[in-house]
């Protein structure tokens, strides 16, 4: 029976480079040092702590179109609380697969009803004490707030499309009930 030929590392030689892969936020690859610093100051992507020392992954962000800004905890009384008119809280975070296919749909949505309706989305993850106070259990979730009060029945979770979200949003916009 013959043997393959036995070779040692040393006679091979170093390992060849990585081959580059592209980036995939699904499968949270590893950057050069150069593409983390490329994909953050696209605003794009967040670079994060990954598990390990010294290691940081780059992570999709949730877009928002120029009509919708990200708001904390600290802006949310005068933003949402006290705004003449309605708003609708999307509830996100740059994980949520979800949040990235609905963000057009919102963006879509600010321009649409602009003058009637206001859209402000909050960070899951930044902001723990809205997410408790108002009990966000899926993401996306989507709130109506009229007159300072969350609309009965406004509550919507996942993703949406601008069908469904003007199914969903011209009831709650003509009726003027509050909880």
């Amino acid at each position: 029976m013959a043997s393959a030929p036995s070779t040692t590392a040393s006679s091979l030689g170093p390992p060849p480079p990585p081959r580059p892969r592209p980036f995939s936020s699904a499968r949270r690859a590893r950057l050069p040092a150069a593409a983390r610093t490329a994909l953050a100051l696209e605003g794009r992507f967040r670079v994060v702590p990954a598990p390990g020392p010294g290691r940081l992954v780059a992570r999709a962000r949730v877009r928002c179109g120029a009509a919708v800004k990200f708001i904390g905890q600290s802006e949310f009384e005068a933003e949402v609380l006290q705004s003449e008119l309605p708003v609708l809280v999307d509830f996100v975070a740059d994980w949520c697969g979800p949040c990235r296919l609905i963000a057009p749909v919102v963006d879509w949505a600010s321009d649409e009803y602009e003058g009637r309706l206001k859209i402000v989305k909050i960070d899951h993850d930044a902001n723990p004490q809205l997410i408790e106070e108002y009990k966000v259990y899926g993401l996306p979730s989507l709130i109506l707030f009229k007159d300072g009060k969350e609309v009965p029945g406004s509550r919507r979770e996942g993703a949406i499309t601008k069908a469904k979200f003007k199914e969903y949003v011209e009831p709650l916009l003509s009726t003027s009930t509050v909880a």
